[in-house]
């Protein structure tokens, strides 16, 4: 027997958060719990991908910079490293260091990964990054330091910066939401699950045509959006 969408609905989700479906679906509770639940499902299917996807865009800018790094230690835990020494840019009208998350970043990484700067395995810390670490190697603050000498080898020639950043940026954003359980049901525009999912396909393709095969046949995100209640 189905259970009546009542008042612990709101209890469950918060008032705001139920709202915006019940906003959706005009009122109608059921439906509105319905689209819910479509919701979490499609955020499941697009995180599966996205996962794929930034383990793959990791290891590439792993290869990509490592395969030419020549420190004393490895290209994240080597104080020279690009990632890590002062980086100044003026943002905003403020002279910042924009290395400072890069260096909090990998120090957490290191810390989970059970080690010190000094011992720790660089595949440990390679997989405890977070996605916005790898996101923001690509991003114009770093393209002299960063892409023009290491990662533009991780794509094929001629792959732009700018296309690669705003891609990753997107996958990003909605990869936060769809974790964090927040809407993600915009059928349209250039945030939409659909756009974005198509933007992480192309850059797999870019990565590895393989693996965006694979990503394209096993992924449940289509399906799934055809499925909308």
């Amino acid at each position: 027997m189905a259970v009546t969408p009542g008042p612990w609905v709101e209890e469950w989700l918060s008032q705001p958060r139920f709202g915006r479906y019940l906003s959706e679906c005009c009122g109608d509770r059921q439906r509105a719990l319905d689209l819910y639940e479509w919701n979490v499902e499609l955020a499941h299917a697009f995180l599966r991908d996205a996962g794929h996807f930034e383990v793959a865009l990791r290891n590439a800018y792993d290869r990509a910079i490592g395969s030419r790094w020549t420190g004393s230690a490895h290209w994240l835990l080597d104080p020279a490293s690009p990632v890590q020494r002062p980086l100044w840019r003026t943002v905003r009208g403020q002279r910042l260091d924009v290395n400072t998350p890069n260096r909090a970043a990998i120090t957490a990484a290191v810390r989970k990964s059970g080690g010190s700067s000094g011992t720790a395995a660089p595949g440990s810390v390679v997989a405890e990054l977070t996605f916005g670490f790898w996101e923001h190697l690509a991003d114009a603050a770093h393209e002299q330091t960063v892409w023009i000498p290491y990662l533009h080898r991780g794509w094929p020639t001629g792959t732009s910066r700018r296309f690669v950043d705003s891609g990753t940026r997107a996958i990003g954003a909605l990869r936060n939401r769809a974790a964090h359980n927040e809407p993600i049901l915009d059928s349209a525009g250039p945030r939409s699950v659909a756009t974005v999912e198509l933007g992480l396909l192309r850059l797999l393709s870019l990565l590895s045509q393989d693996l965006a095969a694979h990503v394209r046949q096993t992924s449940t995100v289509s399906t799934v959006l055809t499925r909308r209640p």
